[in-house]
């Protein structure tokens, strides 16, 4: 009984230990293949494109179109196909 619950809690200790995995800013080939999609549907400027690994999904920060009375939008791409998914107005 006291080996299991040593067991149980060096593997607790350890997954608490275990840090999260982070957030990564893309390659340059996806970079080059994001900024591609951006362009393509209107957006003119951005400021910080990561991969999120909660979803996981690309988000782009502060994307502007063209019309820059349009605002400021957060937006979210499935990592496989580069497809906007969620458009989120950033006031």
């Amino acid at each position: 009984m006291r080996r299991q619950l040593a067991a149980v809690i060096a593997g607790t200790t350890f997954v608490a230990a275990t840090p999260a995995l982070a957030d990564r800013a893309p390659t340059a080939q996806e970079r080059t293949a994001i900024e591609a999609v951006l362009k393509a549907n209107g957006f003119a400027s951005w400021e910080e494109i990561e991969l999120d690994d909660d979803g996981p999904r690309w988000e782009v920060d502060d994307a502007r179109t063209t019309n820059r009375a349009a605002g400021k939008f957060d937006l979210k791409l499935t990592p496989e196909t580069l497809q906007i998914v969620k458009r989120e107005r950033d006031d």
